[in-house]
Parts: structure tokens; sequence; C-alpha cells
């Protein structure tokens, strides 16, 4: 079979005219891996520094504070936040406000004085292994060199030669994660990132099909109101998108030995919520687009950065503060919180519901604006 370079030219250049009319592909095209190499190079970075954490210093002396002195000094905790009780501390770490802890207790300098084992004791919220990790090993080791330091110190004092004093005495506690199994973090972390994949993909070629299929028209002609074909459309998927849910939710649990600590009604309820949430975002993609290409092109467009932004991985801690606050604009990032104060801390409503006001907030949002456009359409 002979090849004609002619007609292959020709089909060069008609199909370089089709790129050419479909200007929305094509700046999508080349903005992506722009894009997407500035948010993998910052947003990819497990080396997690300002970790904040709380201080209870019952101690209120020179050792205690130069102990507090010494986190503070160093690039991986942030102890400005100091508290009277444990409950206070427990409340802070439940809300995601500190991720860990250190208790000072009152007799600390007096052993470290009188040459006896002065005690701490460092608390971890272990919901993120990769925090709590660098959080353990880091106040260990800043212990230790405090520990080192003070001994020095009170040896000179009292002019002796070889080390009579105690290390301090160091008890750890791992909240949530005891033994940091990266599957806690990540099972609950993988069923909000699947279903808000399958949900937004789901709606993405709703409107786009019916254009592409020239039904479309037959809709505009009746008396259809775009709010009524936003939600009616949308129906159909919210009953798939609960149902995969659950599913994700079982198998999830039930294969990884994720045990939900907390209520199983209130997860599934905020679940459908998220589900209302993902499907607008895949609604709005959808009046946007043009065509099936450009749906997916949008999709993937979506997709790629939540999965970084949102924390699903890597922690937020560890971005620029620039990057993190574009993962605020995520929806899944509060999924996220939603999903592991539940099932691995056990938390409820009282813990959680700023994330379930913002979800709310953008499912409505997002819906008004997909109608909006949809609306423009019919106009």
């Amino acid at each position: 079979m002979n090849m004609s370079l002619r007609r292959l030219m020709t089909i060069v250049k008609k199909e370089f005219i089709h790129i050419k009319r479909d200007k929305a592909s094509l700046g999508m095209a080349i903005m992506m891996p722009i894009v997407f190499i500035m948010l993998f190079g910052y947003a990819v970075n497990t080396d997690v520094e300002n970790i904040k954490i709380a201080v209870m210093d019952t101690d209120h002396t020179v050792q205690s504070r130069e102990l507090v002195s010494k986190f503070k000094n160093s690039d991986y905790f942030c102890p400005d936040v100091y508290v009277k009780s444990t409950k206070e501390l427990e409340k802070l770490i439940d809300n995601g406000d500190v991720k860990a802890g250190i208790i000072i207790p009152s007799g600390f300098s007096k052993k470290i004085k009188t040459g006896k084992n002065p005690q701490m004791q460092l608390i971890i919220d272990g919901t993120d292994p990769t925090i709590a990790r660098t959080a353990l090993q880091n106040g260990m080791m800043l212990t230790e060199m405090y520990s080192v330091k003070i001994q020095e110190k009170e040896l000179i004092k009292k002019g002796l030669n070889n080390n009579k004093s105690k290390n301090i005495d160091v008890r750890t506690r791992v909240w949530y994660n005891p033994n940091l199994e990266s599957t806690k973090f990540t099972i609950p972390g993988l069923i909000g990132l699947i279903m808000q994949n399958i949900t937004v993909m789901l709606t993405a070629f709703s409107l786009v099909r019916e254009k592409e299929n020239g039904t479309l028209e037959l809709l505009i002609v009746t008396p259809i109101k775009s709010a009524e074909l936003i939600l009616g459309k949308m129906i159909p998927y919210i009953f798939i998108g609960s149902i995969d849910f659950l599913i994700a939710l079982f198998f999830g649990s039930y294969l990884f030995q994720v045990p939900i600590e907390g209520s199983l009604f209130l997860l599934i309820v905020l679940g459908f919520g998220f589900v209302i949430c993902s499907l607008a975002i895949g609604m709005l993609i959808s009046t946007i687009a043009q065509n099936q290409a450009q749906a997916m092109q949008m999709t993937i467009f979506f997709i790629l950065p939540s999965v970084l932004l949102s924390g699903f991985i890597f922690p937020m801690e560890a971005m620029p503060k620039l990057i993190q606050s574009a993962g605020y604009f995520i929806p899944l990032t509060y999924f996220l919180k939603i999903l592991r104060g539940i099932i691995l801390k056990g938390i409820g409503l009282n813990y959680l519901w700023k994330e379930v006001i913002i979800l709310f907030n953008f499912g409505m949002i997002l819906l008004i604006f997909a109608s909006i456009r949809f609306k423009k359409k019919l106009d």
C-alpha cells in the first residue's frame, strides 16, 4: 500500500486547523505541564518543619523554659501554644490545631539539680505517620541534646569530673495510631479520594454528552429551568455515588482492618454530603467544557492537584504557605479531616463543625455557579 505524502500532509494540516480552533484545549495542554511541575515540585515534600506543638509547663523554672526554647529554636517545632491542663491539650490535638504536646511536670528543675532522673512527657498525634515520626525523632533528639548540656552545667557547678547526673526520662505517647501504621492514615484518605474522582467523572461528561448527541437542543426548547435540569441530572448520580461510598467504606475498613472509632451514622451522612459536593464540581466542569475531550482535560486538571494539595499523601505542613492556601480551595481537604477525625480519632461534630460548614458552602456555591453557567447556554 503506497502512502501519499500529499494526502498525509493534508490530514496533518487539517488536524492543526482543528487544534487551532479548539483554543481552550490547546491552552490547557500548554499550561498543564507548567502548572503540574510547579505543584509537584513544591507539594511533593516529606521533610516536615514547623510542627505546631502545645506546651504544658507546670514547673515554671529556668530549666523548663530552656527546654521549651530548645524546641522553639529548632526548625522542626513551633511551641507557641501554652495549656494548663491535659484536657486542653487533648482538645487542641483533636481539633488538629497542634500535632504534638510536651508536658513538663513540677519538680523537673529540682531533679536536675539533685542528679535524679527528671521526667517529661511527649504526646504525639499519630494520625499522620510522617509528621508523627518527625516529631518523635526530633523531640527525642532535642531532649537528649538539652540533657547533655544541662548535665555539663551542673557538673561544672559542683566541680565534678565524672558524669553522675541522669538523662531526662522522656515518656512518649502516640495517640490514635500507636504503631504509626501507614494504612490507618492512607485508607481513610483513599476512601475520600476515590469518591471524589468517581463522582466528578460521573457528572463531568453529563451535559457535554447531551450536546454532542444533539439532545441538548431538545432540552432547551422545553420549559425546564436550568436548576431543575442540573438537579435532575445529579440525583441518579447521588444515588450511585452514595452506594460507591458505602462500598469503599466497607472494604477499606474490613479488608485493611481500619476500625471506625467514631459514629458510623455521622460518617455516612457527611459522606453523602461530600458526594453531592463532588458531583457539583463535575457538573460545573460539564457546563464549561465544549466537548468530552475538554471535559476529560478539566477533570484531570482538577484531580491531580487535589491528590497533592489536600493532604492525602504529603503533609500540608511540609508545603510552602502559598501552596497550602491553594489546598484550602479543594473540598477534599476538608473531607479528609472529617474521615480521619471520625475513623481514627472517634471525634464528632463538636470538633468537625468548621469542616462541615465549609463543605456545605462549597456544595451550594458550586451548584449555583453550575446553574448560572447552564442558564447562559439556554439563553
